[in-house]
């Protein structure tokens, strides 16, 4: 532990000094981050890192199992950061990262492991419906290709949350913001998306176009021609 604090004044004599112009500018315009990061938040897995982000380029929010609650069941921290970030930075891009040999994934549903922890029981709950697909729809799979699956699933299913809060909706509507899912395979070194347009993860290519699970597009569902329709 000595030796993690101890980098606090590497940060001060070196990091902090190589960068000033960049937090100086950070310090006297404020924040503009370019995307929201909804990850886990499991110590191997660091968002700034793994897309070599500069200080100010993202909005982080972690938590156990890269989970957001439907709007309206948990007037929680994720759920307002989300909200801030949308409704006052005005980020364009929501992503959620999940990642290989998550904890929290491979604990859904094993009732003897979450018996001491009910507030994680509880929190893991918002996770029941990738565990329900799975079992529904991969019932041969089983130990860590299981735990993949579930992961999976699971960014589908927060995605699916994210869209039941008003900023997000709203937001998508107007199409000023797209959704990702990723998953981080840490031992590959790989990272998976979700494509929208096939519902599979694919691995990320710099010679491929960026898999997107909800691209930027108006989606106004009571548009004049739909009016007419229906006259």
């Amino acid at each position: 532990m000595n030796e993690l604090i101890g980098r606090v004044f590497s940060f001060e004599k070196q990091v902090y000094a190589d960068q000033s112009a960049l937090y100086s500018r950070l310090a006297s315009d404020g924040q503009s981050p370019k995307a929201l990061m909804i990850s886990c938040a499991d110590s191997r897995v660091v968002p700034e890192h793994i897309m070599q982000a500069q200080p100010g380029d993202l909005f982080v929010c972690r938590n156990a199992g890269n989970i957001v609650p439907p709007f309206g069941q948990m007037n929680g921290g994720v759920s307002s950061t989300v909200e801030y970030a949308v409704m006052v930075l005005n980020v364009r891009d929501i992503i959620v990262c999940g990642h290989s040999d998550c904890g929290a994934m491979k604990a859904i549903g094993k009732d003897d492991v979450l018996a001491s922890m009910p507030n994680v029981a509880a929190w893991l709950r918002h996770s029941n419906a990738a565990a329900k697909v799975v079992s529904d729809c991969y019932p041969e799979l089983e130990g860590n290709d299981r735990v993949r699956a579930v992961t999976l699933e699971n960014i589908v299913a927060q995605i699916a949350h994210l869209r039941t809060h008003p900023s997000v909706a709203a937001g998508i509507a107007r199409g000023e913001i797209a959704l990702h899912g990723w998953y981080v395979d840490i031992h590959a070194g790989t990272v998976l998306a979700l494509d929208g347009e096939t519902n599979r993860f694919v691995t990320l290519r710099e010679d491929r176009p960026l898999p997107v699970a909800l691209a930027h597009r108006e989606r106004l569902a009571a548009t004049p021609e739909f009016a007419e329709a229906a006259e």
